[in-house]
């Protein structure tokens, strides 16, 4: 039952270890792939790790990281070399999320009538302390902070990418990023955004290093998280990122958006003084901040047939979550064992501000696909867990996601210091078809150099052969006003995906057609009806039939 407090994921992109984009990220979750990895002496003595670390007992050499996370389009974003050079890499990689989330979901923010707020967090700038940028930190004051603080994140994306609405960067340790999520909602449901941006990032800088565990903290000394299990002995931090696209799902129904998935409701709160310690997590605070998630969305937990848990694989910190949500769900159910729950730290690791956006791309993927993927090295339970009083199984091997009613699903984040977030979602609604069937379709493409739009050219047959039921009323129109436009062109009329997959194939085809433009020229639209003699009655009659705006023109 959809309500005016639902609100539509429409866009994401993601940055995860051992996975470039979305695709691959899933590809790894449901082929069980643990992407942490292992360094060998040679590899950390290159990254800048001393030689008296490697022989310590206590340091660990694996890590979750991402490929190349240097490498950044400067003059796409319009950067001078020296300001991309201290720009910490946290910045530079969620501003391209950031850019490819939003043609994810096919629009262009400087066509876009509504505005468009943004609402993410960064982890600690290690850059700054690893590249030396501190010594000249007195003397350039003003723009080492701009390029190197939290500060200027989400205001830097605006900018980039001309978005008017509000822009907050969130700091709460390892909830950021699902704190963002909430109150971009909010930002929504109180109006004072049409589109929401909202995400993470976290990048460890040097980037291929271990870390030093003395098996007195919450770090594992082996490099695997064992979420939930008997051996479970603590985490692994590393580097990723992800950013969600949100509207509200009545205005992406108007618009024909495609939905990912639908947030039916959301909570924060903060566990105050009860408890132990300022880092250690608190039942009470978990259970209340799940109960009201739940409440605020209007589902019972019985309808709740997975969680995507904080999962750290902490020996105290499993047991103290699972009797958190067992508490919370026993106020809705008195049903054990029925609701899958599972950690996509056991795949990537802890990505800190970026963890729990982690979790909830994995989810989104999960409905979208109908399909769970395996929480991995679950082979026994943690003795201080009883799962069978519980209404949670660990799900440790790939499944179809199967449900009476709509598939949903709750994500959990607990953030060291106590504040606490819960997401509710549900599966997307049934796709409206385009009623609209014409018979050519014009495909645009702009790039900012050639190789670039020949690279774009390469992304749009491949996806054009990866989706046999794509409708090309749809592609044609996402490329025509979903993307910003660029000097270098090509166009191409196909009557069919596969007419168009054949002509983008061809070396050098006629029918693709290339061109260089002015982007700050003005270009009229001129019609022309060329011909020799041989028109004929109702030679404009398809046209008429299928294309409104002619149609239109021809009566006006």
């Amino acid at each position: 039952m959809n309500n005016e407090l639902d609100i539509a994921v429409v866009g994401m992109a993601g940055r995860f270890p051992g996975a470039r984009n979305l695709e691959e990220f899933w590809h790894n979750l449901v082929e069980g792939v643990e992407s942490i990895t292992r360094f060998s002496d040679e590899e950390l003595l290159r990254s800048g790790v001393p030689a008296g670390c490697l022989s310590n007992p206590n340091y660990v050499k694996a890590a979750p990281i991402l490929e190349d996370p240097s490498q950044f389009d400067a003059d796409f974003f319009g950067f001078l070399p020296i300001e991309a050079r201290t720009l910490d890499p946290q910045h530079r990689i969620l501003l391209e999320l950031a850019h490819e989330a939003i043609e994810d979901a096919g629009y262009d923010p400087n066509r876009y009538p509504g505005r468009i707020g943004v609402f993410t967090g960064a982890a600690f700038n290690t850059y700054f302390m690893d590249s030396g940028l501190s010594r000249d930190f007195a003397q350039d004051y003003i723009p080492t902070l701009i390029s190197s603080d939290k500060d200027f994140l989400s205001t830097r994306i605006s900018y980039k990418l001309n978005l008017k609405g509000p822009s907050l960067t969130i700091q709460t340790a390892c909830s950021t990023s699902m704190v963002a999520v909430h109150l971009a909602r909010q930002s929504l449901l109180n109006e004072e955004s049409d589109m929401a941006l909202a995400g993470a990032v976290s990048v460890r800088v040097p980037h291929q290093a271990g870390y030093f565990c003395d098996g007195g903290g919450v770090v594992s000394p082996d490099g695997h998280v064992r979420a939930f299990d008997a051996k479970a002995n603590g985490t692994v931090f590393g580097s990723g990122g992800g950013i969600l696209v949100l509207k509200r799902l009545a205005d992406a129904h108007a618009d024909g958006d495609n939905i990912h998935a639908v947030i039916k409701g959301s909570a924060v709160n903060n566990d105050g003084s009860e408890k132990a310690g300022y880092t250690t997590p608190s039942v009470n605070g978990q259970a209340d901040v799940t109960v009201e998630a739940l409440a605020n969305a209007g589902v019972e937990a019985d309808s709740i047939t997975y969680l995507e848990a904080h999962g750290s694989g902490t020996p105290v910190g499993d047991p103290v979550e699972i009797r958190a949500l067992t508490k919370a769900f026993r106020t809705f159910t008195q049903r054990s064992g029925y609701c899958a729950i599972g950690s996509v730290k056991t795949n990537v690791g802890h990505l800190d501000a970026a963890a729990a956006v982690a979790g909830m791309i994995k989810t989104i993927l999960s409905l979208k696909h109908r399909t769970l993927p395996p929480s991995l090295h679950f082979n026994q339970a943690n003795p201080e867990i009883d799962f069978k009083s519980t209404p949670f199984y660990v799900n440790a091997q790939l499944q179809k996601w199967t449900s009476d009613g709509p598939r949903r699903a709750g994500v959990m984040s607990t953030g060291m210091g106590g504040t606490n977030a819960h997401v509710v979602f549900e599966e997307a609604p049934e796709l409206r078809q385009s009623s609209r069937k014409g018979s050519g379709h014009l495909l645009i493409l702009s790039a900012r150099s050639p190789a670039a739009l020949d690279h774009a050219t390469h992304r749009l047959r491949e996806f054009l052969k990866r989706n046999d039921s794509i409708n090309m009323n749809d592609v044609a129109h996402t490329l025509c006003v979903g993307r910003r436009t660029f000097s270098h062109r090509r166009c191409l009329v196909s009557a069919s995906r596969e007419d168009a997959i054949a002509a983008l194939t061809e070396g050098n085809s006629r029918r693709v057609l290339s061109s260089v433009k002015d982007e700050s020229a003005d270009r009229p639209v001129v019609f022309m009806f060329p011909g020799i003699g041989d028109h004929y009655v109702g030679m404009g009659h398809g046209l008429y039939e299928e294309w409104e705006v002619f149609r239109q023109e021809v009566d006006r």
